[in-house]
């Protein structure tokens, strides 16, 4: 049998030289990317295990994200930044051009933008990034969390010792930041991102964790409701959580209502000034600008047969609600 080719410590599955974008999804789905990384831990900001899960399960086609700005100017710039890179370090850069494969623990799957060549600490990953002007503030402390969770998940797959990060902020401000291979961390990424992967073999849904996104995916998986109503009036843990939730609730009103109150006091005091300034900060009540919007009652009672041609369908959505049996509640 022919030994695989390898890269590192990885094994190098596929090559992406010239692969069908469809073949390459499909080798997405076999495991844990690095951008998926953060994801499947739970510390992306965008995106949540829900949501993967679906995606490495099969339930659920990933978002074609090919058409952003974002990325595609990402993708453009990557070649520059690379060669940024290698004139202000002085190191060689090149491409891997494959789908590499940890070769123990094979659903972690890494792609890497450029290994790092001649540097004295042997063979290096380079992590090349773009970031947007207002995106400045999350790299002031360092590399974020969910780039660092994809860095050592690369440096778990390949078992090289370090990796560099290059990122342009706001398109003139470029920065390298460099992760060392720590080992408790790597080890601890590799088994929750295990645990994940357990839960997709064995098809078990991840508990949903409070993010707008898994109440999307939640919203996606159930869109509608069969009339059926689920008695949960002898489960000690569901009702728990059912009296947590009113507890909540009740705080919830308590604090938005003070809220409330408070902004209304500032906004009277300020009147019709633009701006007023505290010991610990500023707040602003601007008018925003006049906006023509269609008068589309004024239209369907004027020209009701060419409103009728510019009407769609929209899909209803399932809402929410709590009812308190117990008195003072409702």
């Amino acid at each position: 049998m022919k030994a695989k080719a390898k890269y590192g410590q990885a094994i190098r599955l596929a090559s992406t030289s010239d692969l069908p974008r469809e073949q390459w999804l499909a080798i997405r789905k076999l495991g844990i990317g690095s951008s998926d990384a953060a994801v499947a831990v739970g510390l992306s900001p965008y995106k949540c295990p829900l949501s993967l899960w679906l995606e490495k399960t099969g339930r659920k086609e990933p978002e074609d994200i090919s058409h952003k700005e974002a990325v595609l100017w990402g993708i453009e710039l990557e070649p520059v930044l690379a060669q940024v890179y290698a004139k202000r370090t002085g190191y060689r850069v090149r491409r891997v051009n494959a789908v590499l494969q940890h070769p123990e623990h094979t659903f972690m799957l890494a792609n890497l933008d450029r290994e790092v060549v001649g540097h004295p600490d042997g063979p290096g990953i380079l992590e090349i990034k773009t970031a947007s002007y207002h995106s400045a503030p999350q790299w002031e402390e360092g590399v974020p969390v969910a780039y660092q969770c994809q860095v050592l998940h690369q440096l778990a797959v390949t078992g090289h010792a370090w990796a560099e990060v290059a990122v342009l902020i706001g398109g003139q401000d470029f920065r390298i930041y460099r992760i060392e291979r720590d080992e408790e961390k790597v080890r601890d990424l590799t088994e929750r991102e295990a645990q994940f992967w357990h839960q997709v073999t064995s098809n078990q849904q991840p508990e949903p964790d409070g993010s707008e996104d898994a109440g999307s995916a939640l919203a996606w998986l159930f869109p509608r409701d069969d009339g059926e109503t689920v008695d949960l009036s002898d489960s000690p843990e569901f009702n728990q959580l059912f009296g947590e939730l009113l507890h909540l609730r009740e705080h919830k009103e308590e604090v938005e209502l003070r809220e409330s109150q408070i902004k209304q006091r500032l906004q009277a005091t300020l009147g019709e000034a633009t701006a007023g300034l505290f010991a610990d900060g500023k707040i602003t009540w601007k008018r925003s600008k006049d906006r023509l919007a269609p008068d589309l009652e004024r239209l369907g009672q004027d020209h009701p047969d060419l409103l009728s041609h510019y009407v769609k369908p929209v899909p209803g959505s399932r809402r929410f609600t709590i009812q308190a049996t117990h008195a003072g509640r409702s």
